[in-house]
């Protein structure tokens, strides 16, 4: 009896220590922001009339497919990953995944995610999750080795999902498409140089060219976060310009835009570590807190 409990107990840590790699090799957590993004803009797009089969098509042909690129990021990036503290415990440059099973799951994922939204939603879902399948895989991943300009590029391909969700309800390609794409564009950027320039000796060591590598100062990073945090404060007029929202939206965002730029101030008058800490936490806060905004004040 005790060699069969002893069996079970270590099946189910295996099976527990499975589940969590798979969890890191498709970067579940942060797949769960393109859900999360691909559903407000379905909810956008569709008003008070909201098909709800085929809101849950488009979320799962989305979520495979960011899972997909997931798994082929981390394949193309073995190497860096191993010479990185905050990613040599992956599973795979830590050896517990084979790179070819890793290959398989991509494949299945990301070609079955495509297939689905194609088929489920409509063709132009599909060719926008395929556009950033395309730009994540084969523009900013090799361009992280190259120039400081894959901040950009990755931001791009982060901004897409709001316009899957937006264009499988039927949205057309408007300014209110337009604002979504923006808003995710210029909120990944504070967020992500933030974490650059607090991880920029791990960056390096990696062999990633980021605009905070050799930005001991801070002076770069912070002066790019005020900067793009900026052109978010006067973004959140568009909506209201566009008459597709009124004056709470307009409030709203301009309140929790100018929080941003605030702290993204804070990081250009200090420059040190705490204060970007400050700002990625706030950004982590902000973009929860204007998607419900626009829900809730969308007209």
């Amino acid at each position: 009896m005790q060699t069969s409990s002893s069996t079970t107990d270590s099946g189910e840590s295996l099976a527990a220590a499975w589940r969590e790699d798979l969890m890191v090799l498709t970067k579940a957590r942060l797949s769960f922001l393109v859900i999360v993004t691909t559903f407000v803009g379905f909810l956008l797009a569709s008003g008070s009339d909201i098909d709800w089969l085929l809101l849950v098509h488009t979320l799962f042909g989305s979520a495979l497919t960011a899972l997909g690129a997931a798994v082929f990021n981390q394949l193309m990036e073995i190497d860096s990953d191993a010479r990185m503290r905050r990613t040599q415990d992956r599973p795979l440059p830590a050896g517990r995944i084979p790179p070819v099973v890793a290959f398989g799951i991509g494949w299945l994922l990301a070609a079955f995610g495509l297939v689905h939204l194609g088929i489920k939603v409509n063709i132009h879902a599909c060719y926008l999750a395929a556009a950033t399948l395309l730009i994540y895989l084969f523009i900013y991943t090799p361009l992280k080795r190259r120039s400081s300009t894959n901040t950009l590029v990755g931001a791009v391909s982060g901004a897409i999902p709001p316009l899957i969700g937006w264009v499988g309800a039927g949205g057309g390609y408007g300014v209110e498409a337009a604002f979504l794409f923006g808003l995710l564009f210029l909120w990944q950027l504070p967020h992500f140089l933030a974490i650059n320039w607090m991880y920029r000796d791990q960056y390096r060591e990696a062999g990633f060219v980021m605009w905070s590598n050799q930005d001991e100062s801070g002076a770069l990073t912070s002066g790019l976060a005020v900067f793009f945090s900026a052109l978010l404060v006067s973004l959140m007029a568009v909506p209201w310009w566009s008459g597709v929202a009124g004056w709470p939206t307009l409030a709203g965002g301009l309140l929790l835009s100018l929080g941003m730029l605030i702290l993204a101030l804070r990081f250009r008058r200090v420059r040190d570590r705490a204060a970007a800490r400050k700002l990625f936490f706030y950004t982590l806060i902000y973009l929860p807190a204007i998607l419900v905004v626009l829900v809730v004040f969308w007209k």
